[in-house]
Formats: C-alpha cells, sequence, structure tokens
C-alpha cells in the first residue's frame, strides 16, 4: 500500500471510520503477523490481537501519517511482545499437561520440501539469530520500516540498527540450508 494511502486511512480512522481500520488491518497484519511470529512464535496471534486492541484504543491521540502509523504499530507490538514473553517466564507451561506427536518425524518429504522453501522456513531461521538482529530484519526488512521508524521501535540509535540488520543479513547469507539452497536452486527443492 502506497504512504498516501495509509496516510488517508490512519486519517480515517482516527476519526472512528471502521472502513479506514479494516484497511489498516488488512495492509499491516500480514506483516505484524511475521514480526511477532519470529518474537513469540506460536502465540503470535494472540499478541497482534493485543496489538490492535491497543492500537484502536489509542488511534484517537496518535498524530502522524501513514508511516508513522506503521512504526507506532510495531512499537505497540514490540512492546506486547516483551510482556508475553514476560509473563510466559513467570507462569512456565506444564509440558507434562500437553499431549502431542512427533508430528516432525510423520511429516512426508514433500511437506518438508514446500515447509523449507516457504515463509516458514525463512521466518524459522530469522528467528534462529540473536534477537537484536532478528528484530532489525524483521522491521526492515519484512515490515518495511526506514531505519530512522526501525530506530524508534527498538529503543536504538539509527547506526545500531544498520549494523544489527547487516550482520543479521550476513548471519543468514552463510547459513548452511540458505547456502545449499542456493546451490541446489529453490526449483529443485
Amino acid at each position: 500500500m502506497q504512504d498516501d494511502d495509509l496516510s488517508a486511512a490512519v486519517k480515517a480512522a482516527a476519526g472512528g471510520d471502521e472502513e479506514g481500520f479494516a484497511v489498516l488491518w488488512r495492509s499491516l497484519n500480514p506483516a505484524l503477523l511475521r514480526y511477532l511470529r519470529v518474537l513469540v512464535g506460536a502465540v503470535a496471534e494472540d499478541v497482534a490481537s493485543e496489538t490492535w486492541l491497543q492500537a484502536a484504543r489509542d488511534l484517537h491521540g496518535f498524530d502522524g501519517d501513514g508511516p508513522a502509523f506503521r512504526g507506532w504499530l510495531f512499537r505497540i507490538a514490540r512492546h506486547r511482545a516483551i510482556d508475553d514473553r514476560r509473563r510466559a517466564a513467570r507462569r512456565p507451561e506444564d509440558a507434562a499437561g500437553t499431549v502431542e506427536g512427533d508430528a516432525r518425524s510423520a511429516r512426508d518429504a514433500a511437506a518438508e520440501a514446500l515447509e523449507r522453501s516457504g515463509t516458514d522456513w525463512a521466518l524459522g531461521l530469522i528467528a534462529t539469530l540473536p534477537r537484536d538482529q532478528a528484530e532489525a530484519v524483521m522491521l526492515r526488512v519484512v515490515a518495511g520500516l526506514d531505519v530512522a521508524t526501525t530506530a524508534r521501535v527498538l529503543g536504538k540509535r539509527p547506526g545500531a540498527v544498520r549494523v544489527a540488520a547487516m550482520r543479521g543479513l550476513r548471519r543468514l547469507a552463510a547459513h548452511p540450508e540458505v547456502r545449499r539452497l542456493g546451490e541446489i536452486g529453490p526449483e529443485e527443492v
């Protein structure tokens, strides 16, 4: 979505227009979910819901354009993710209370190959990066935020964001699975 269209949707949503808010949700939620999947894993949808609830509640006080809203939304998401990690650390789940089979061993080779070439595979690799690098890569590359906005979201200096994103991308490029994929070509997977 173009910045002008996003800005118009922000203005409409701030004025109480439900369609304006729906446009914001449709255009930003996919990237928000991908970002949160790297931060909080399986509870990404729950954290995204909390993020959108807070955004809807506080939108009347937001003053800015579309790109500023994007940064504001991802900052809220980051804070909700931090809250979720803290909550999970205080109340760890009882692993014995859940019954799950070994789903990984039950998959067939074709399903495994499809997953490896898809978004889940890429997000899984990004999640293996150190947290600062993973967040910088997700916000810069996946969410499309500029360096200044990413720095505000992460509470870091722009130079630190550039370095973290560069290091993360270099680690990803050197990862054995990525190198192997480059050698055989994605169409052969």
